[in-house]
């Protein structure tokens, strides 16, 4: 399967999954989205003023960041490693087009702006380290998995998690007191 040439033929996959996650949630999930959750207003004063606890939240982010990497790098050497690339994007774009059409559909382009908040400067570390794992995925043929890879995953996933850690919640804190 030559479907893939260069990387920016990852978007092949991811998306058709962004279209997805905006129909599900413009005609499928409509009811329930207009439902009070995560972008209504008083979820949003409570997390302004709430606490976080680093430990806890530590332990969060390990579950929610490493576990879907792992288990993208365990089936990056077997025979699935192609379709578990595809899978991962296709979901991850359905996930975002979820996400971004509940906050506009809730907030507007306020609740875009806050996703975009939401997921610097994290993403900007995460997203390396997994098109380096997803190019590992789909062209296993033609390169190799080496230390310098690991290296570059584990580092850019670490400070990803440290950031999100420590300074997300503060850029997600000031942005919320913007918007009030």
């Amino acid at each position: 399967m030559r479907v893939f040439h260069t990387r920016k033929q990852l978007l092949v996959f991811f998306m058709p999954g962004f279209l997805l996650g905006i129909l599900y949630v413009n005609f499928i999930a409509k009811n329930y989205m207009a439902e009070p959750g995560i972008f209504s207003d008083y979820f949003l004063n409570q997390f302004r003023t709430v606490q976080i606890d680093v430990r806890e939240y530590l332990w969060y982010l390990l579950r929610l960041r490493a576990l879907p990497l792992l288990v993208l790098a365990g089936l990056s050497f077997t025979r699935l490693r192609r379709a578990a690339a595809a899978l991962f994007l296709a979901w991850t774009g359905m996930s975002w087009g979820i996400l971004i059409s509940a906050a506009v559909l809730n907030m507007g382009i306020r609740g875009c702006l806050l996703c975009l908040t939401g997921l610097v400067p994290q993403f900007f570390f995460y997203i390396p380290a997994y098109l380096v794992l997803l190019w590992n995925c789909y062209a296993a043929a033609q390169s190799s998995w080496n230390r310098q890879k690991i290296v570059f995953v584990l580092l850019c996933m670490s400070v990803g998690i440290i950031l999100e850690l420590y300074v997300n919640p503060i850029l997600v804190k000031a942005f919320l007191s913007v918007l009030q």
